[in-house]
């Protein structure tokens, strides 16, 4: 096929690569080493390049060759050899987790700079040409957190924001917004952007020992929305997984019977919209977009009534079956949510508080809350993405994968808001990965430009390759074909050839 002229640039990706060390293997997919690899578009040609991370828990590793650094589904043990006092050391420190530096799950973009990011508080500093790895940087050395979204946000400014849990610190458990500025002042030069790290605003969680599983939020023009959900992290299960020869991930759990509460904070002011919204109990990994109308936030997200998808991918579940034999209990659902920010204080108990065209409602109850229930616009879809210059504004369309009741994704998707229509690109054998939109230089409207997907194919027999899409037609431009092995990977961004330092190369 033929790539557009315009297309330069790098489509970098991240995801689990390494599952076997030794004679050890982790238990969890998303346990695995993290693999990096890229495609590099250079005047109508596609350059391949994929490396592990070396990340301090890769060296460790392999220097080992067994698994010493423990992830979230699999608890590495000290070596059988150590004297009784490093084994009884090794319990007590395990009681607060010294996690994981292996960076598996997205690509982060501060100032000029790249990070591999997962969901501990360490990311890793990359070179976005050679895939090598940098430095490692600790958001805990400036923002009590423990743990941090792989799934950030970047406002007009060029600030990278971000949403941490900061677990018992000063007998509170929150959730910090925090604000990564793009660049130092002038004077500070040798610092770096970390240093200037702002903390927006905290939310506080409605239980100390039980906080919130978050693995990303949503963002308006002058709303965070923040979506505290019943798939919650037990922290006293969490201090004695080691000790009970469990993994962290056993001390996540979904409490069905409780609700989903909404938090809007005001980014002027930094305050919580006082009202209580909520709504039934959910599964989120994934917003896809919000925006502001007529005193309503209406925001996009991908729910689950249950958690059965992170235990589909347990090794051990994944056998030569795994199509046929795993289907989630939960279709991913995509859902709208209408909250009016603005209404009649004095309307009466049970009416719907929702004045704009839409099936979703807002019942304001006796206690002064307001319920809300979602207009439901599709079913299984999942890894949305949408054209970011429309974040946090209405939106009109959704690139995303199709998954039915399996969890491996056979299609990818581009889907109409407005009018429901859904275009697909399939073929046999062929699992893509998250489509990522590229905007056209001189793009008018809000789909010209390409998507992009990574396809591994189910047949060994057969290739992987890029795919590349107009995004309007949904029809295919081309493709390259990498003769190598090539990961399922998760998620990943296009750095357009002018966002890369080009002195690095």
């Amino acid at each position: 096929g033929q790539l557009p002229a315009w297309l330069q640039g790098i489509l970098l990706r991240n995801g689990p690569g390494m599952h076997t060390i030794g004679d050890t293997k982790y238990n969890h997919w998303f346990d695995g080493l993290a693999l990096l690899h890229s495609f590099t578009f250079k005047n109508g040609e596609v350059y391949y390049r994929s490396k592990y991370l070396r990340s301090d828990t890769y060296n460790c590793n392999i220097e080992a060759n067994r698994i010493v650094v423990s992830e979230f589904g699999t608890m590495a043990y000290p070596d059988p050899c150590k004297n009784l006092f490093a084994k009884a050391f090794s319990y007590l420190s395990h009681t607060i987790p010294e996690f994981t530096d292996n960076c598996l799950i997205n690509i982060m973009k501060t100032g000029d700079d790249f990070y591999a990011t997962s969901e501990t508080n360490f990311i890793r500093k990359i070179n976005p040409q050679t895939l090598e790895t940098l430095q490692k940087v600790d958001y805990s050395k400036y923002v009590a957190v423990n743990m941090a979204t792989s799934h950030p946000h970047y406002d007009s400014a060029g600030n990278t924001l971000n949403m941490g849990t900061s677990i018992v610190d000063k007998g509170k458990t929150k959730y910090i917004l925090f604000k990564i500025p793009p660049s130092v002042p002038e004077k500070e030069k040798k610092k770096s952007c970390f240093k200037h790290l702002e903390v927006v605003c905290s939310i506080p969680s409605r239980s100390l020992l039980h906080p919130s599983y978050c693995h990303s939020f949503g963002i308006t023009e002058n709303y965070i929305v923040f979506i505290e959900q019943p798939f919650k992290l037990d922290i006293v299960k969490m201090a004695t997984a080691y000790i009970r020869h469990v993994n962290w991930a056993s001390c996540l759990a979904y409490h069905k019977e409780d609700k989903t509460w909404f938090h809007f904070v005001d980014k002027k002011t930094k305050k919580e919209v006082s009202t209580k919204f909520y709504t039934d109990a959910m599964v989120l990994f994934h917003h896809i977009n919000a925006y502001e109308e007529d005193g309503h936030i209406i925001f996009d997200i991908i729910a689950y009534t249950d958690n059965s998808l992170y235990d589909m991918f347990y090794l051990k579940n994944l056998n030569k079956d795994f199509e046929e034999s795993n289907k989630l209990t939960s279709l991913p659902t995509f859902k709208r949510f209408v909250v009016p920010l603005q209404y009649d204080k004095d309307a009466e108990v049970g009416s719907n508080l929702v004045t704009l065209p839409s099936t979703a409602t807002a019942i304001k109850e006796k206690d002064g809350s307001i319920y809300c229930q979602p207009e439901i616009l599709c079913e299984g879809i999942e890894l949305p993405r949408i054209n970011y210059d429309y974040n946090g504004k209405k939106c009109k369309y959704v690139f995303a994968t199709e998954v039915r009741w399996s969890p491996v994704p056979t299609k990818i998707i581009k889907f109409n808001i407005q009018t429901k229509e859904m275009l697909h690109w399939e073929e046999d054998h062929c699992w893509p990965s998250e489509p990522i939109f590229v905007p056209s230089p001189d793009a008018r409207e809000e789909d010209d430009g390409i998507v992009l997907t990574c396809v591994v194919m189910s047949d060994p027999k057969k290739a992987p390759f890029l795919l590349v899409l107009d995004a309007k037609t949904f029809k295919e431009l081309g493709r390259a074909t990498v003769d190598v092995e090539m990961h399922l990977d998760l998620h990943g961004m296009f750095i357009p050839e002018k966002d890369l330092n080009t002195e690095t190369e």
